[in-house]
């Protein structure tokens, strides 16, 4: 796993929010962002999922943004095939960004959402279920328990996440003015296509 590969999923937009009156940071497709401050995590989930994983001793938690890009299969089968490997490197970077700030895998828990059938236009198949399916499977293979889960259902969902408490506030959207999120997605899986597959990334134990 380079450097670089990592710098450029690191979340940038920090903001402070008003509703909670805290220091926030939004996650967008692709991105993460872990913590060991009392802060609020913010994504927005299409199709996409996130993982909202902390150490419930510690504190110190993070998020994900993932999407599978189209081809390959998520089943026991094929564990490593191409498609999987862009959420294993996803899961696996936010893993190893929460130990390398004090975090335990002994202690880890993992809350996990989204994977909503709303990418209509799109010609992958089932998409938001594949990225249901990988994360739980992914999580279980680690051994890293599921505290909670809202996944798939045909809408978009806002998360909040507090790491330091471990709190996760979810509001469904089941009406959009626009096609933000769906467009958002849309350019990410695009993007996806064309990157390369992200090379073998190490567990630190």
């Amino acid at each position: 796993m380079s450097h670089d590969a990592v710098a450029k999923a690191q979340a940038t937009n920090f903001y402070f929010d008003r509703g909670f009156n805290c220091q926030a940071v939004k996650i967008l497709p692709g991105e993460f962002h872990v913590t060991d401050r009392d802060m609020l995590l913010v994504t927005t989930l299409g199709s996409c999922v996130a993982a909202c994983i902390r150490d419930v001793k510690s504190g110190i938690g993070g998020i994900n943004h993932f999407m599978l890009p189209e081809g390959g299969s998520t089943d026991s089968a094929a564990p490593v095939s191409l498609s999987a490997r862009y959420g294993t490197f996803a899961m696996e970077v936010l893993i190893n960004e929460l130990i390398k700030l004090g975090a335990r895998r002994t202690h880890l828990e993992a809350k996990v959402f989204g994977g909503g059938n709303v990418l209509k236009g799109m010609t992958i198949t089932n998409v938001g279920e594949r990225n249901a399916q990988f994360v739980k499977q992914f999580l279980a293979l680690e051994s890293i328990p599921i505290a909670a889960m809202d996944l798939m259902e045909d809408y978009p969902r806002k998360v909040y996440f507090f790491p330091r408490t471990g709190r996760v506030l979810v509001k469904k959207l089941r009406s959009l003015s626009n096609d933000t999120i769906a467009s958002r997605e849309s350019d990410y899986a695009r993007r996806l296509v064309r990157a390369p597959v992200a090379g073998d990334v190490e567990l630190f134990s």
